[in-house]
């Protein structure tokens, strides 16, 4: 089964894409998507959506793990961080894939065993679970942890 992980996010979303045989996990491409800050918001989500359903046609996953939104203490960090993850579904949904969403607390847990892991934890435990990976940079390193937790979690709900 291939599992496509995504970080959304308006300024760079991450991706990564694992094969998940039983137990068995192995790293099949990751990358980032970044968006122009200083084109019109319509342009960026365009760009967003675009980016991702490519990335889902070049791969063809079984299922995609998106990160659940958490509130920022601002306002309108949340409402743009909504706004990517509306672009990245609608990608999913235009592909006509199956999506679970997983918390960023439970997706800490599966890889390191606390949710209030630090971000040096995960990537040091990405490290330990897919060893040899080139991995593209923070944001693709979130949304291989997303497709871990997901495939330890069994497509969540």
């Amino acid at each position: 089964m291939l599992i496509l992980g995504l970080d959304p996010s308006l300024t760079c979303t991450g991706w990564g894409v694992l094969r998940s045989e039983g137990v068995r996990l192995s790293h099949v491409a990751n990358g980032q998507v970044k968006t122009d800050t200083q084109a019109p918001m319509v342009d960026r989500l365009h760009h967003l959506h675009d980016a991702i359903y490519a990335v889902i046609g070049q791969y063809a996953p079984d299922r995609v793990a998106v990160e659940e939104v958490f509130l920022n203490k601002n306002p309108q960090s949340t409402l743009k961080l909504a706004q990517a993850r509306g672009a990245v579904l609608a990608a999913c949904g235009r592909a006509s894939v199956p999506v679970a969403e997983h918390a960023t607390r439970l997706v800490k847990k599966a890889l390191v065993g606390t949710g209030a892991a630090e971000k040096a934890q995960v990537q040091a435990m990405l490290k330990v679970l897919l060893p040899g990976a080139k991995v593209a940079g923070p944001d693709a390193a979130d949304a291989l942890a997303v497709a871990i937790a997901d495939a330890h979690l069994g497509g969540g709900r």
